[in-house]
Formats: structure tokens, sequence, C-alpha cells
């Protein structure tokens, strides 16, 4: 029997029980006022994916659009690389659609979704499921064949298509009435199934202030075009939770051709309601939810996928037995790896993934965790894959080895191996060596700076600065190229971070701007690693379309880490203009 249930994935398993391993098959019924406990019903497996259709009421499809609308956040531009990573770790997560990217915005966001459409689009995980890879396209010609192009190759291909409903998008956006406004829906879908896509999803945008009737209408005509999918988007987070549900609910009730269809939710957080509104979505008969890790997406972000599924595991038998098919125990390393890469920090406080969600600091509250944990905590952090900190009781020094050092931060959420591991353990041994405890923050430090960066164009080798009141700043820089060469440059600045970044600029030869520059220390103490974050752009403001159709200049993050404050600076620099040349390169080898 044992046996058998390690082939069960483990959103099979929000308990608080730490011993039983029967008992991680068992699902929480929890009641309005008591902690959970666990309620002896297994969950539903999850149905094969048919576009129109699930077979189960009960299950929620989840759709994440990190990479497409999470990747819209000033700063949070990604990599080729960086984007295929998070592909991966969302898959594994158990996410039902990824939505890859908007394909007609660069020829490098076309690449991308290219090659997440091949390398996770068709492979199978433990449980045997394989995503829906997604395009976003807007309702013309174009953008629809560019998103097909991209999408075509997976297993499961679905192009997703909008155009804006509300009168004041009509009127000052489009400049188009209702009636054209319609036929270009109806239009654009026809032709996105006429292509040989089956699994279309439209989005009337702004729908949330949109004419009802209206809706109806245009919802029904795209239905028979060959929609698939009916996205209910509250594109400027200004609904509140009874309002949409509502929407939902009316649109289940009026909308012609409904019942051939999945009803979608995709909120904004404008007024901190798209996690409320998502599954006010959900209990109204929504049974696909648009989310990204972290919440990140434009101006105040999306429902965040970590808070809408850990509620429905929690409460998923008061939204009437709703379920989804996340593997919960993959959400922290899906949360770090998004943070890493898109540069974009989670708030200390932040629900699920921050912090502070699992620290127990008041006296009161920690006599109660002593006592029982379900004092003070409704689900464990175990479920989301956070251990906690110092039960192995391992404390890392110099001493210490790779086994201890990928356990412990296997305790943090990271699942590192190979040579990534093995880059990392001398780094950690080369701090080991001038601190004698390396601490929790000081690993997801190192991590940050060896782990989670873009593929190499330049090498940080050496830095040596002079500075002072007695005399300009000077910095020395050696960096050495994919070939192996070293390159060395001297320059004066304001001071030793300003003088190294000219220096780098000498040897780069690619003009940049630096738009953002910010330090902490991770610790306390004089040994304290620094950690240091900056933004650039290139000077000649490299853009992408909007799905909006503005063209918006990209922006590029990078962090670093270092006991020494300038070469954690020059690290962090480093890596953003990595990050602006592999995409530049990326665009040069595809046109």
């Amino acid at each position: 029997m044992a046996a058998s249930l390690s082939h069960f994935p483990t959103f099979f398993s929000p308990t608080t029980s730490y011993t039983n391993p029967i008992r991680t098959l068992l699902h929480f019924k929890p009641s309005l006022t008591q902690s959970p406990k666990p309620y002896p019903i297994l969950c539903s497996r999850r149905p094969d994916y048919t576009p129109h259709h699930i077979s189960n009421p009960n299950y929620v499809r989840i759709f994440d659009t990190t990479l497409r609308d999470g990747e819209q956040s000033p700063g949070a531009t990604m990599t080729t690389k960086e984007k295929l990573d998070i592909a991966r770790q969302l898959a594994k997560l158990g996410v039902d659609i990824i939505e890859a990217g908007f394909p007609a915005s660069s020829e490098a966001d076309l690449e991308a979704v290219k090659l997440i459409a091949r390398e996770v689009g068709n492979v199978a995980g433990e449980d045997g499921h394989v995503p829906v890879i997604c395009g976003l396209a807007r309702c013309n010609k174009n953008d629809i064949d560019k998103a097909w192009e991209a999408v075509k190759d997976a297993k499961f291909p679905r192009i997703h298509t909008f155009i804006a409903t509300s009168e004041i998008h009509m009127q000052y956006k489009l400049k188009m009435t209702k009636e054209q406004v319609v036929e270009k829906a109806r239009s654009m879908v026809a032709y996105a199934r006429s292509l040989g896509c089956n699994d279309v999803e439209f989005s009337p945008e702004d729908a949330g202030r949109s004419e009802r009737e209206f809706l109806y209408e245009i919802l029904g005509e795209v239905i028979k075009a060959g929609a698939t999918t009916l996205n209910i988007p509250d594109t400027v987070g200004y609904n509140w939770p009874r309002e949409f549900g509502q929407l939902i609910a009316d649109i289940k009730a009026n909308t012609p051709g409904i019942e051939n269809v999945v009803i979608s939710t995709h909120c904004q957080n404008d007024l901190g309601l798209s996690t409320a509104n998502t599954l006010e979505g959900a209990y109204n008969g929504a049974r696909q939810l648009e989310v990204t890790i972290n919440g990140i997406g434009e101006r105040a972000g999306n429902a965040s996928l970590e808070e809408v599924v850990m509620t429905i595991k929690c409460k998923g038998e008061l939204l009437g037995g709703l379920y989804t098919g996340i593997n919960t125990r993959h959400i922290v390393m899906a949360s770090k790896m998004v943070e890493e890469y898109s540069g974009l920090q989670v708030q200390p406080h932040k629900a699920i993934v921050g912090a502070n969600a699992f620290a127990h600091e008041s006296g009161i509250h920690q006599d109660g965790m002593l006592k029982n944990r379900n004092t003070y905590e409704i689900m464990s952090p175990e479920d989301i894959g956070l251990f906690r900190s110092n039960e192995s009781g391992l404390t890392l020094g110099k001493l210490s080895g790779r086994h201890a050092l990928k356990s412990k931060l296997f305790e943090l959420g990271y699942d590192i191996d190979g040579r990534e591991l093995n880059d990392l353990f001398w780094r950690f041994k080369s701090v080991a060596e001038m601190k004698k405890v390396i601490t929790d923050d000081d690993l997801i430090a190192l991590v940050s700076d060896e782990v989670f960066q873009p593929s190499v164009i330049w090498k940080f080798g050496d830095v040596q600065v002079t500075c002072g009141t007695l005399g300009l700043s000077t910095a020395t820089i050696k960096l050495i190229d994919n070939d192996g060469t070293e390159h060395i440059a001297c320059s004066t600045g304001t001071g030793p971070v300003d003088a190294a970044y000219k220096a780098v600029d000498l040897i780069v030869k690619d003009p940049v701007k630096l738009l953002e520059y910010s330090m902490s220390a991770v610790t306390a103490g004089i040994d304290a690693l620094a950690s240091t974050r900056v933004v650039i752009a290139a000077e000649n403001y490299d853009t992408s379309t909007h799905a909006s159709g503005e063209r918006i200049a990209r922006t590029y993050s990078g962090t670093g880490a270092s006991m020494d404050i300038v070469i954690s600076s020059v690290r962090a620099y480093v890596g953003a203009i990595n990050k602006m040349l592999g995409l530049n390169l990326k665009k040069q080898s595809t046109s």
C-alpha cells in the first residue's frame, strides 16, 4: 500500500499531520470557527482535458499568466531561459494552462513562447499531466497568426484573443461601434479556429464596466464562432466581490450557448480585491481562474495563485466542494523563482509566501504554537513546500559539506542539485571562510546571486577601488567574456560604485541608463552580506508591444550579493546587463 500511495500527487494533502503518511490523503472540511480537522474524503483526480468542458463540475482549472501579464510589471523583463525555467516550475506545480506570453509583442517573446510550447507543452509530469500552452493575441489576424505559430507545437495549444467591450474603451480607445466590436470578435475567433486551433479563449476587456446586455450578445456570438473558454476580466480592478460574483452568475444565466464553454475570471488588484473577486467568481460558476505567482502584474497586480489555491484547499467544502490540481508543495519554489527572475521582491507580510507568513513573535502566539500549532496556523508551511528553520538542527559554517547545504536549502524551499548546487557550494564556502555562521538569510541571498542569474555573456572577474575625501574615486574592473578573454578597464567617478559602473561600461560598450539602485544588509552585524538590486534600460530604449498596442521601453533588473558592497553592486549591474544583452542576442539570431 505504501508504494502505491507515493504516486498520488500532493494536492491531496492539506493536512497538519506530520507523521502518518496515510493522513496526507485526507481532505480538510474546516468549519467557520474551528481549526482544520482531517475529513476522510479523497479529492477527485484531475479530469482529462477537453477544451470546452470539464467532466467534474467541482474541478477548477488554474490558468497562470505570470509569463504574460506578470512580465508587464516595470523591471520584470525576463530572458528566454528564465521564462523556460519558470514554465517548467509551473508545470511541476500542476497549473492547467500556462499563458506563456504575447507572441506579437516582439520576436524574443515569439521565440520564448515557441520554446515553451515545445519543451514544456509536450512533457508529462509525474501524474501524467501536460499543461495547455496559451498565447495572447489582440483581435487581428497578425496577432492571431503569431500566437498560433508560437503555440501550435504544444500537445494542447490555445489562442487567447480579446477586444474591449466597455463604453469608455470602445469610444476613446477603439473608436468603434458596438456592432463593429461584435463583428470583429466573432470573425477573429472564427479565424483562429480556421487555423486548426480547437481551443480558443475570448476575453471582453473591461467586462467589469461593460453593459450586461452587450456582454450577453458578444459572448453568445463568439460561442457560435467557436470559442471554448469565455474569460471575464475585471481589467481595472473596479468590481467588489458581490458585484463580480453577480456578473458571473448573470453571464451564466443569460448568455446563449454558455453551457458549451468554460467560464473564466481575470481579476486585477487595484482595490486589493482580486483574490476575493476571483473566489466569488468561482463560487458563482467560473471554472477557470486566471492568476499569477506572487500576484505580480500590471499596476497593482493580479489575483495571486498561492492565495486563490490555498483558499480553495482550506475552504473548498464551503465553496461547494471545489478543488484544483495544484501540487501545493511546489508553491514556495515557484514564488522564489519568480521573485528572483522578475526582480519584484515579495513583501514580508504577503499571504502564504511572505517571509512573515509563518513567523510568530508575540508571546501569546508563541505559547499557543508551542502547545498546538493549530492555535495560530490554519495551514502548515510544509503544505506549500516550506520547512521550518532549525527543525533539522543544522547550523552551517565553513566545515559544512554539500549534503548539509542541500538539506538546509530544501528546508528553505529550494530544490537545487547538480551543477547549480556545486557552484553554490563553492560560493558558500568562500563566504563561510569569512563568516562564522551562515544564516538562512545569507543562504537566500547567495542562491539569488549564484543560481537565479541570466545566461553569462560577461562574467565578473575582479574589482579594485580607491575612494575617500583625499581625491577622486577610482575603480579597476576585470570582466571575462564568453571566449574566456579577460578585459580590464579603469575609470573615475563620484564614488566607488559610480567609478566601477563606468569601468564596466567601458568594457561592455553597450550604453545603459541606471534607473534604480538599492542595497540592504541581509543580516545584522558588521560581517553581513550586502544585497544589491538594480534596474537598467538600454540607451536606445529597446521596446516591445504592450497588449494595449502601446510601445513600451524594456527594463532589466539584476541582483548581487557579497560581503563587499562594491562587489555586490558590480555583480548586480553585470547581471542586469547580461539579461539585456541575452535578449538582444536572441532577437539578432532570429532576425
